[in-house]
C-alpha cells in the first residue's frame, strides 16, 4: 500500500514539475536570444514545413512577433522572419552591433563620458540595463554604455534594469 501511494505522489510531483517547466505565454513582440548554436527557420511552425535559414551563431538576438504552442515566429536583424522551436531560444536579451563603422561603448550614459572600447558591427553582447537612449553591453569581459540606436535588440525608448 505505501509503495502504491508513493509512487503515485512521485507521478503527481513528476507531472508538476512538467508544467512548471513550460514557459508562460508572453505578449507579443517580444526580445530573446537564439539559445542553440544551430537552429533552424522554417516557413510555418512545424518541422514539416521548409527550412528558410540555418542560424549558426548562439545569442543572436530575435524578436518575437507571434506563437504557436511550441514554436515562435521571429524576425532575426535583417528582417527575416520565420518559425523557430521555442526550445532553441532563450530569455536572455542580447543586442547586435549595427552600422558600418565601431560604435563607442562609454564609461557611463552619457556622449560626454570617455569611450571605453569600441564595438564592432556584428558584434553581439548581453544587455544588462538600459534607460534614456543608452544599454549597458557586456562583450565578453568588456562592458559599457552603448547608443540603442546603435545596436539591434531593444526598442528606442525601452527601459531594463
Amino acid at each position: 500500500m505505501r509503495n502504491k501511494l508513493a509512487l503515485t505522489l512521485l507521478a503527481v510531483l513528476g507531472l508538476s514539475v512538467t508544467s512548471a517547466e513550460a514557459q508562460p505565454e508572453r505578449k507579443t513582440p517580444y526580445w530573446a536570444s537564439i539559445q542553440a548554436t544551430k537552429a533552424m527557420m522554417r516557413t510555418g511552425p512545424g518541422q514539416n514545413y521548409p527550412a528558410t535559414w540555418l542560424y549558426m551563431r548562439a545569442d543572436l538576438p530575435i524578436k518575437v512577433i507571434e506563437t504557436y504552442p511550441s514554436w515562435r515566429k521571429v524576425q532575426d536583424p535583417t528582417g527575416e522572419t520565420g518559425w523557430m522551436l521555442q526550445r532553441l531560444l532563450k530569455d536572455q536579451r542580447t543586442a547586435l552591433v549595427t552600422g558600418s563603422e565601431p560604435r563607442p561603448m562609454h564609461v557611463t550614459p552619457d556622449a560626454g563620458s570617455k569611450v571605453r572600447y569600441r564595438a564592432e558591427p556584428g558584434v553581439v553582447g548581453v544587455i544588462s540595463k538600459c534607460a534614456d537612449g543608452w544599454c549597458r553591453l557586456d562583450v565578453g569581459r568588456r562592458s559599457g554604455f552603448i547608443r540603442t540606436e546603435h545596436i539591434w535588440g531593444v526598442d528606442p525608448s525601452e527601459t531594463l534594469e
